[in-house]
C-alpha cells in the first residue's frame, strides 16, 4: 500500500474543515495557511469531494466550503477513496496475476492487510478525529501560528511590499 500525498492531504483538510466548521462555510484559503497545502491543490481536491457529495461549496462574500455530511458518518476510507486512492497491499491490485499471470506465493497474505486497512480506516470518521484531544491540541496551535503570521504580513509597511 501506498498512501500518497493527495489522500494524505484530502484526509487533512476534511478534517481541518471539520474542525472548523461552526463558524461558517470555512475558506480553501484558511485550510491552505494552517495546513501548507497550495491553494490550487486544494480547489483540485475539493472538486473531487465535492463530485462525492462529501463536501458543498457556498459561493459570494462569506463563501467557503462545509461538510456534506455530519462528520460522524465520513469515514477516512471514503476520503481516501474521493480522492481516487486505494488501500490496496498487493503487487496486481487484487488481480492475482502477481507472477507471470500466476497467483505469487504471498498475494493472500496481502490481500489480507488490504482488507484490514481499508476496514481500519472505514471504522473511523472524521467526527471521531474531531473528539481526540491531541488532534484538537494540533488545530489550536495551528490556528495561532496562522493567526500571527496574518499579523506579521499585515506589519510589513507598503515600501517594502
Amino acid at each position: 500500500m501506498r498512501l500518497t500525498t493527495k489522500g494524505r492531504y484530502a484526509v487533512t483538510a476534511m478534517l481541518d474543515l471539520a474542525l472548523h466548521h461552526e463558524g461558517g462555510p470555512v475558506r480553501l484559503a484558511g485550510i491552505s495557511d494552517r495546513q501548507g497545502i497550495s491553494l490550487s491543490y486544494l480547489e483540485q481536491l475539493f472538486a473531487q469531494l465535492r463530485r462525492r457529495d462529501l463536501v458543498k461549496s457556498v459561493r459570494g462574500p462569506g463563501g467557503g466550503y462545509h461538510l456534506g455530511r455530519h462528520a460522524g458518518t465520513i469515514s477516512v476510507a471514503e476520503v481516501i477513496a474521493a480522492v481516487n486512492e486505494d488501500t490496496d497491499t498487493t503487487r496486481c491490485r487484487g488481480a492475482g496475476d502477481c507472477q507471470e499471470g500466476e497467483t505469487c506465493l504471498t498475494h493472500h497474505l496481502w490481500m489480507d492487510l488490504s482488507e484490514q486497512v481499508r476496514e481500519f480506516l472505514q471504522g473511523i470518521s472524521l467526527g471521531d478525529l474531531v473528539k481526540r484531544k491531541d488532534v484538537r491540541l494540533v488545530s489550536r496551535k495551528q490556528e495561532r501560528r496562522s493567526k500571527s503570521a496574518a499579523r506579521k504580513n499585515d506589519q510589513i509597511p507598503a515600501s517594502n511590499v
